[in-house]
């Protein structure tokens, strides 16, 4: 199994996790990536395999397929323990609806605030947007909540979406103390410390700040 991914792509990142957690062995292919020329030249297989021509890829024998929802949905039918979406259906589809939101409802918010960080609206956005899950993490109870029922695909794709967040001006504040301190169980994790400890070092070679509990990371 191989994994077409780049050293700061949210996305790639969410599928890296993800095979971490199922203690999946693939090779990593980081993609040719620099700050100012991004993914040119694009590698030759993702061109090839992804129309859009972007990562992540994922290559499993015959198999190739593209996008970090469609390779969680394969990764858990091939593995299905441990499971990373609820098996009840009313909770698996309302994990995969916060799975989509993460990337097509917040994510947006947070694309704008790359091009300019005063966008208008962005920051109201990704707030209400924090605001509604740590209204979730509190209707849940007890201090090692995950946002979605169990531990799973959901968690990786908003605290991937989330990171890039923070860097980019939409921090998570006072008023979200439940979502912080799942932000630090998230944290705590192996596969995801691996994976974002990687970005965080990849970012400051690069000279980039970074916010605390991604510096943190970077010290692992």
């Amino acid at each position: 199994m191989r994994l077409y991914s780049g050293p700061l792509s949210m996305f790639g990142a969410k599928a890296e996790i993800a095979l971490g957690e199922k203690g999946m062995a693939f090779e990593l292919v980081m993609v040719p990536f620099d700050m100012k020329a991004l993914y040119t030249p694009k590698h030759p297989e993702v061109e090839r395999i992804n129309p859009k021509r972007q990562v992540p890829v994922l290559v499993d024998g015959d198999l190739e397929i593209f996008d970090s929802t469609q390779i969680f949905e394969y990764l858990e039918s091939v593995r299905p323990e441990p499971p990373l979406w609820p098996t009840e259906p009313r909770a698996r589809a309302r994990a995969r609806l916060l799975e989509h939101k993460s990337d097509e409802v917040y994510f947006p918010h947070i694309i704008r605030l790359m091009g300019d960080r005063r966008a208008a609206g962005a920051h109201d956005g990704a707030a209400r947007f924090y605001d509604e899950l740590e209204r979730r993490l509190a209707a849940s109870g007890g201090e090692e909540a995950w946002l979605a029922g169990p531990y799973g695909f959901a968690d990786i794709a908003f605290y991937m979406a989330q990171l890039f967040g923070e860097r980019m001006g939409a921090p998570l504040t006072n008023a979200q103390p439940r979502l912080k301190a799942w932000r630090e169980r998230m944290g705590g994790r192996p596969a995801v410390r691996r994976v974002a400890g990687a970005m965080a070092r990849y970012l400051l070679a690069e000279g980039r700040t970074l916010p605390g509990f991604l510096a943190r990371l970077a010290q692992v």
